[in-house]
């Protein structure tokens, strides 16, 4: 078996975090799918792209993230996905 010297054990940790990071970048990015109003999670909760409830929309709603302000943002309901900040479903709750 062969052995590994510490120069290239550092070499080799080093490549790795990097493609572990990059990689993570790439797993970010990709998850900027917007919810389909036919997605099924989407139909259970009634979603839609733009609000009929006065008041209540993705954009005031607590399991909204991301940057104030965005038109599209993640939410914590629609995993690896992303919601119109006027749109609103039945799990909508008020951010406090």
């Amino acid at each position: 078996m062969k052995t590994v010297n510490r120069r290239n054990f550092l070499k080799l940790s080093g490549t790795s975090l990097i493609g572990l990071t990059l990689g993570g970048v790439a797993l970010k990015a990709s998850a900027q799918e917007k919810v389909s109003p036919e997605d099924a999670t989407a139909v259970a909760l009634k979603y839609t792209h733009s609000s009929t409830v006065e008041g209540s929309n993705c954009a005031n709603c607590m399991y909204v993230q991301g940057e104030a302000g965005a038109e599209w943002r993640p939410c914590a309901i629609f995993p690896g996905k992303v919601v119109n900040a006027k749109g609103w479903c039945s799990a909508w709750l008020k951010k406090s």
